[in-house]
């Protein structure tokens, strides 16, 4: 202040600063807790904590593809029919990116709500495989040693927003790029996450409990009745002529995302089998999703067929889709063979 200046009565005057010498060096990125954090809108940012990050942890997609004449490799998920799987229990397109854990997982903290799906091999941890589960903030999740398989895909609804290199989010560990600075995680590392992926975690978790709008008197006239293909059916679905099945609320629900083989029920009651030209998101309650396995052999009846369902667990229907795979690869090996390619 001025009061406490010993020459008060002196104007202030400007000294010109003495210049400050140029330091070399290269640009980087902010250390890890001064980055923690930061959003563009000054919110918090969501994410999740690495406390451990396992033997080798890596941020994986589909892979960048159309670069190879550049000398640049796809890359990507060991096991891509295991990141689709996993992809599609959060509800993300099948090319997110998720975590690839390799014989011996990492812990890791949530700091928001977020719904994840573990796929692929069997590790010790709590959370069971191939299905979506919703941790609670301030979850802790400790994946141990692979028991059977080696690699398995951790997805989180959103997917994991890592900057893309090359129109891909994977990690090519020989190039370091891609992924979290193209190496494997380190303790403290921090995953970003979409700005809205607590907000896709309960909205999608919300889709997934759509039977509870079904009593068990609905639910088992489903798999008890014979269905039939009704004329009207087409691409985009089947509509099955049968019992009309009473819903719960008899309300709509918020639209949640849908998929070839979804089964939903308007308020007819007629259920409808959602087929190749599908909807991407739906509000009708769902009362079931076909095995993947099976919706080539409903896409072959026509109009007037009969069909009936049964139940399966999901680890069932994923060991129906890899025997359907095995003997496609099969048959057309053997044709390849013939032909002499």
């Amino acid at each position: 202040m001025e009061r406490d200046r010993a020459h008060a009565a002196r104007r202030v005057r400007r000294r010109a600063a003495a210049p400050e010498p140029v330091r070399a060096g290269r640009p980087r990125a902010l250390p890890r807790h001064q980055r923690e954090g930061i959003r563009a809108d000054g919110g918090t940012a969501v994410s999740i904590h690495v406390a451990r990050p396992g033997l080798l942890s890596t941020v994986q997609d589909l892979g960048r593809h159309g670069e190879q004449h550049l000398g640049v490799c796809p890359g990507g998920a060991m096991d891509p029919v295991a990141l689709a799987l996993a992809n599609a229990l959060v509800g993300n397109p099948v090319h997110a990116a998720a975590l690839e854990i390799t014989i011996l997982g990492p812990e890791l903290r949530f700091e928001h709500v977020t719904l994840v799906a573990l796929c692929g091999a069997e590790f010790d941890s709590g959370l069971p495989r191939n299905r979506p589960v919703l941790l609670a903030p301030g979850t802790r999740l400790s994946i141990g040693r692979a028991a059977r398989g080696a690699r398995a895909y951790l997805a989180m609804a959103g997917g994991i927003d890592v900057a893309p290199v090359l129109g891909s989010r994977s990690t090519f560990l020989p190039g370091r790029f891609g992924g979290l600075e193209g190496r494997a995680l380190r303790r403290g590392d921090v995953l970003p996450l979409p700005e809205d992926a607590a907000a896709l975690s309960q909205e999608r978790f919300g889709a997934l409990k759509n039977t509870a709008g079904f009593d068990a008197a609905s639910q088992r006239a489903f798999f008890d009745a014979v269905w039939y293909i009704a004329p009207e059916s087409n691409r985009m679905g089947f509509r099955l002529a049968g019992p009309a099945l009473a819903r719960g609320d008899g309300d709509e629900i918020l639209s949640g995302p849908t998929a070839l083989g979804t089964v939903q029920v308007p308020a007819s009651g007629a259920p409808v089998a959602l087929m190749a030209d599908h909807q991407t998101t739906g509000g009708y309650p769902r009362i079931a999703e076909i095995a993947y396995a099976d919706v080539p052999r409903l896409a072959q009846l026509a109009p007037g067929a009969t069909l009936h369902f049964a139940k399966c667990s999901l680890d069932t229907a994923v060991e129906l889709r890899k025997d359907v795979k095995a003997r496609v690869d099969a048959v057309l090996q053997s044709i390849a063979w013939e032909f002499g390619h």
